[in-house]
């Protein structure tokens, strides 16, 4: 498998972690690299070594396990959430974050405090979220529809990291994840990619889908191998990879340096250890007893508490994944809502032992993840379609809009 070079930044293994809110924090995160590098050595490939003289936070061997979205003022106020947030996996070479903004002088400032203080070897730009208390504010997957205000951002963001780096001996890479456009008549990849590479953007992640769409039909891959002959720059391929074959036929069709996984990694964090090993030369299929998975479970718990510092919020957090991981599985109501109420580890624990360790994993556990909906009126500002450049009023609203969707 041949190496991607996101600038600097050295991936031998071209996966990407896509965040999710709620879900792709640090334990899990941490999961995802684990199972990566396991499948890594399933293949009989040691995980691989970084290139002769590459400097620390430019060698990625199993992949970017990318922090979920965070807010650039939130950041840059360094609220308590989001700084534990963007905790560091300490066994992940290289650190991902992906932020959320909407003023070029904010996002610009968030950039310098991560590479100027280190919690960052790698910035992803949020484009593509399409949630409404992201798109209403201008934010997200409606921005690049401004081109005015996206070339702003890109370019305060490129020169940011390109000064903040100076004293880290390498260039942090500055990346972007963006959607198809609005709607259907509302496109803005192809102008935002040309944007993006002409000003110094390291990569683009496409998801191939619109603001409407959201999650639902299918993801238009084909504008993904489009991408892919316009720009000299990787790009990665998201939407609809939930196992092995989607993302074989993903980058066999379209040319994709690498695939991004968001819901297809919901309470399967083993699809890494699938795809790694693919990507090295083995086509496995991990499929886990109910007693395996219990063991990730678990282990993932563990990681909650260990990063929460609080058992209870820890096994709040747990509850919707502990419904992903036990999908599919035969169970019943009763086990299912026992396991919705969980507040220790030792709970935790005892009601996954009395679980039937070698019950196979079921077919139903495999295929599509998330709540795929139906397509929805983008939430927008106030006549944001009517041009393609800001208008003094609606600068005016995006300045005073840069605030934390989050929650942070």
């Amino acid at each position: 498998m041949e190496t991607v070079r996101i600038g600097a930044l050295e991936l031998a293994t071209p996966l990407m972690l896509s965040p999710m809110a709620g879900v792709t924090n640090p334990p899990f995160r941490q999961l995802c690299r684990e199972q990566a590098e396991a499948g890594i050595k399933a293949a009989g490939a040691h995980v691989p070594s970084p290139s002769t003289g590459a400097l620390k936070g430019t060698f990625a061997p199993a992949g970017l396990w990318v922090c979920e979205m965070v807010t650039t003022r939130a950041l840059i106020e360094r609220r308590p959430k989001t700084m534990n947030m963007i905790q560091p996996d300490t066994c992940d070479p290289v650190r991902s974050i992906q932020l959320y903004g909407v003023s070029p002088r904010v996002t610009a400032e968030a950039i310098r405090i991560l590479i100027e203080e280190e919690w960052a070897d790698h910035i992803d730009l949020n484009f593509g979220c399409p949630a409404p208390k992201v798109t209403r504010r201008g934010g997200g997957s409606a921005l690049p529809w401004k081109l005015d205000l996206f070339r702003e951002i890109i370019q305060a963001s490129v020169e940011a990291a390109r000064k903040a780096s100076v004293k880290r001996g390498f260039e942090i890479p500055v990346t972007a994840k963006i959607r198809l456009g609005i709607d259907d008549t509302h496109e803005t990849w192809k102008d935002a990619a040309r944007i993006a590479e002409d000003l110094g953007v390291s990569a683009l992640t496409l998801h191939g889908r619109t603001t409407a769409q959201y999650y639902s039909g299918r993801a238009a891959w084909q504008a993904i191998g489009e991408l892919v002959d316009m720009v000299d720059i990787p790009v990665f391929g998201n939407g609809d990879v939930f196992d092995v074959d989607d993302a074989r036929e993903m980058m066999g069709s379209t040319g994709c340096a690498g695939v991004a996984i968001g819901r297809g990694a919901q309470g399967r964090p083993w699809i890494f250890y699938n795809l790694a090993a693919w990507l090295h030369g083995a086509d496995v299929h991990a499929q886990p007893t109910l007693g395996e998975v219990s063991e990730i479970i678990l282990r993932h718990g563990e990681l909650a508490i260990a990063h929460y510092d609080d058992e209870l919020k820890a096994m709040r957090e747990m509850r919707g994944h502990i419904a992903s991981y036990l999908r599919g599985f035969k169970l019943g109501g009763q086990v299912r809502d026992g396991f919705a109420r969980i507040t220790t580890l030792d709970e935790l624990r005892e009601r996954l032992s009395e679980l039937d360790a070698s019950q196979p994993y079921p077919k139903a556990a495999d295929g599509r993840r998330g709540r795929a909906g139906a397509p929805k009126r983008p939430h927008l500002p106030e006549d944001w379609l009517d041009s393609r450049e800001l208008t003094e009023k609606q600068r005016a609203k995006i300045a005073a809009a840069e605030i934390d969707v989050s929650g942070g």
